[in-house]
Formats: C-alpha cells, structure tokens, sequence
C-alpha cells in the first residue's frame, strides 16, 4: 500500500469506511432523531432544528484542529479521539431525546452537550482524516479519491439508516438506545479497524513544510488568507455549499404542495435525487483520474460543468413550480442530483490538490478553513431555505412564485460559485497513472 505514489486504492477505500463512520453516525442525530422529537414525543420543529445548526456552528473549530494535527507527528490520535467525541455525543443525544418524553432544563442541557460533542467530533476527526488523504494521496488519484470517500460516507449513511428503519418498529425507548447503541458501537468498531496502521506504513507524498509546525494558530490562518488562491477557494465552497445546501429541507414539501405528492412519493423523490448524487460522484472521480490525459487535469472544468448544471436543473424547477404536474420532476431533481454529484466531488478532489500547495501552513489548517465554511454554508443554506419559502408563501399568497423564487436564487448562487472557481488555479495532474495498488 506504500510507495512513492502514496495510498494505493485499498488503503483509500480505508479510509473512506472512517467517512462512512462519521456519516452514519451523524445521520442519527441530524435524521433519526429529529423525527424522534417532533413525531414521537410532540417537540416543535425548532427545536431539532436548533441542535442541528448548533452542531454546524460548533465546527467553526475546525481551523483550529487542523493545524494542531499539522503540528502533531501524527493524525491518527486525532481522528480517533474525534471519533470517541462523535460516538459520545450521539449516545447523549439519544439520551437527550428520551428525556424530552418529559421535556425540563435536565433533557436541554444534555442535548446541547451531545450536540457540541458531535460538532466538536466531526470537526477533530473529519478535518485530520481529510488531511492524511491530501497528505497521502498522489495528485492523479485525488479525484478518484475525494470520489470513493463522499461515496462511502453516503453509503454509511444509508446502511445505517436501513438498519435502524427495520428495527425500531415497534418504537419504544429501550428499543431506540438499543438499536443507536448498535449503530455508534458498529460505526466506531469498523473505522478503529480500517484505519489501523494506515498512517504508518503510508509515507507523505509530499515532504512537510519546513515551517508548517512552527507556526502559531493566528498566523497559519493570516497566511492562508493573504493567498489569493486559499482564500479564493474560501469564497468558492462558502457560496456553492450555501446553494447546494437551500433545497436540503424545501423539496419534499415542493413536492406535496405543487405535485401533490405523498409523504411516501417524496420520499422516493429524495432517493431519486440521492442517486443522481451517487452517478455524479462516480462520473466526476472517475472521470478526474482516468481521463486526465486530457479533460481531468484542470478540476475547474468538473467544478465549473457541476456548478453549471446545478443552476440549470434549479431553472428547470423554478420552472416547474409554474407547470406542475405536466414537467418531468423525477427527471429534473435525478439530473440535479448528478450535476450536485460532480461539482462536490471536483471540489473536494481540487481542495485535496490545494491543501499541499501553500507554503508555511500545513495540510490540516487548510481544510480546517474550507470545512469550515462549508459547515457555515450547510448551516445557513438550510435554514435560509425553510425561512424564505415560508415568508415567500405568506408575503405572495402563491406557493407556486415562493418556491420559484427560491429556486433561481439558489441557481443564481451556483452562477456565482462558477465565476469564482473559473478565477482560480485549481489542481493540474500530471499523466495519469494505470489503477494498480
């Protein structure tokens, strides 16, 4: 698995099951619990809601635990105690949400530290974990790479959401801690196993910079940000993050309201739109490694086509929103989910390639930053999301123009991420090299 080009594909599909890890364990407090509280045991939306954008907002950490790991000799500590943190974090929330049966200031505050152990875990370890891959992967496999790992991580997140589907019926609460528990216990097992030894016996492909650990937190960032191209990037998943994130919570209820579908139809639409997301993942990591020769060795053009075709499939639904039942939506929400495939998995095989391009800052602190602000982005788009269809609805009297409206901004702000990306110098690859271990 080691060698001069770094991680061979095995030890890349590794660590994409710690990815897989984190996303399934994350899928019960963002998914499983939140319906826990507003179904079950009658919480307001908001509540859930809160704990969510409060586990966004604690990983504005995420500088910081990057460039402590670039000055470590190691990573690994740093993924496994992010892990332990996530873990912990999860029971409590579980815990949180049997409380709120009888709702008090005790069920509050452990959800709020539950919440902030899974920002802080998140954080810790997915920000190491993205720094060991940039750290070791060659530039030709950065693609392929950013493409198996987000692929995992979705996988996790079904594998996990199936399970705990098909065994929390009849729901009780005994049966709730019990089927998390499984979950968290089964999570955490498969990463610990998957990441044994990886760091070890995978030298940097790079060499590390010779001041990168000398360097204090305030000055690693000061420096990634007095570089045009760090901070460029910044702006780039900041804005393409904000858009991709806003129909998170909006499409289903579009779906009700104009299609009159039921809550099992959108249900189904989502995984329709998942799967395209699965297709655009595939076409753009493979696509980035195995035909660099000629279109894959700029980033910009899987960044710029992704960002592109999410603001036309956004235009076909602002257009939908005045057809209804006559437009192909299942067709329209499939090609966003492709057109959302690509350009993430470009954007993350691009902030691979530029987290060992800087000089002074290291690795971690550099995707500290991007995580950061794509975990604003997340948190923010969301919300912005849900609040302006509902003022839109009250202020227009005309479910049809709010979701319309809402559609072309965020079809307007994937315009805005591709004129920043076409700015900046994204990953160029050399010849690609042949899928061999």
């Amino acid at each position: 698995m080691a060698g001069v080009h770094g991680l061979g594909w095995f030890g890349i599909v590794r660590l994409g099951m710690v990815q897989a890890a984190i996303g399934a364990m994350v899928m019960l407090a963002t998914s499983l619990l939140n319906r826990v509280m507003v179904v079950e045991y009658g919480v307001a939306a908001a509540v859930p809601a809160a704990l969510v954008a409060w586990h966004y907002a604690v990983q504005l950490t995420r500088p910081l635990w990057g460039h402590t790991s670039d000055r470590s000799h190691s990573r690994t500590p740093w993924i496994v105690g992010g892990l332990g943190m996530l873990a912990l974090g999860t029971l409590l929330a579980v815990d949180a949400t049997v409380m709120m049966a009888s709702p008090g200031i005790m069920a509050a505050l452990v959800a709020i530290t539950g919440f902030t152990l899974i920002g802080f875990g998140v954080g810790m370890s997915g920000t190491a974990l993205l720094a060991l891959l940039a750290s070791r992967t060659s530039v030709t496999r950065k693609p392929a790479a950013a493409a198996i790992c987000w692929t995992m991580m979705v996988a996790g997140i079904v594998i996990a959401a199936a399970v705990s589907g098909a065994n929390l019926d009849p729901f009780s609460e005994a049966r709730l801690a019990i089927v998390a528990s499984f979950v968290v216990l089964g999570a955490f097992a498969l990463a610990m196993l998957a990441l044994r030894n990886v760091e070890r016996n995978t030298p940097p492909v790079e060499q590390p910079k010779p001041d990168g650990r000398a360097l204090g937190f305030a000055e690693a960032l000061r420096q990634i940000w007095h570089e045009p191209e760090a901070r460029r990037f910044t702006f780039f998943v900041f804005l393409s993050m904000l858009a991709y994130s806003m129909q998170d919570l909006i499409l289903e209820p579009f779906a009700g309201f104009l299609f009159a579908m039921t809550p099992g139809e959108s249900t189904q639409l989502a995984s329709v739109q998942h799967g395209g997301v699965l297709a655009g993942m595939l076409l753009a990591g493979l696509g980035g490694s195995l035909y660099a020769r000629r279109f894959g060795r700029d980033m910009r053009l899987w960044i710029v086509a992704g960002c592109l075709g999410s603001a036309a499939m956004l235009g076909g639904l602002a257009m939908a929103a005045t057809q209804g039942h006559g437009w192909p939506l299942r067709a329209n929400v499939f090609g966003l989910g492709v057109a959302n495939g690509i350009f993430a998995v470009a954007a993350v095989g691009a902030m691979l390639g530029l987290a060992s391009k800087g000089a002074g800052a290291g690795e971690g602190a550099r995707m500290g930053v991007w995580g950061a602000a794509q975990a604003v982005a997340f948190g923010l788009g969301g919300l912005a999301g849900a609040v302006l269809v509902d003022q839109l609805r009250a202020f227009m009297a005309s479910d049809g123009a709010a979701f319309q409206a809402v559609f072309a901004t965020e079809a307007l702000l994937f315009l805005a991420a591709a004129l920043v990306a076409t700015g900046t110098t994204l990953v160029r690859a050399p010849e690609p090299e042949g899928l061999t271990a």
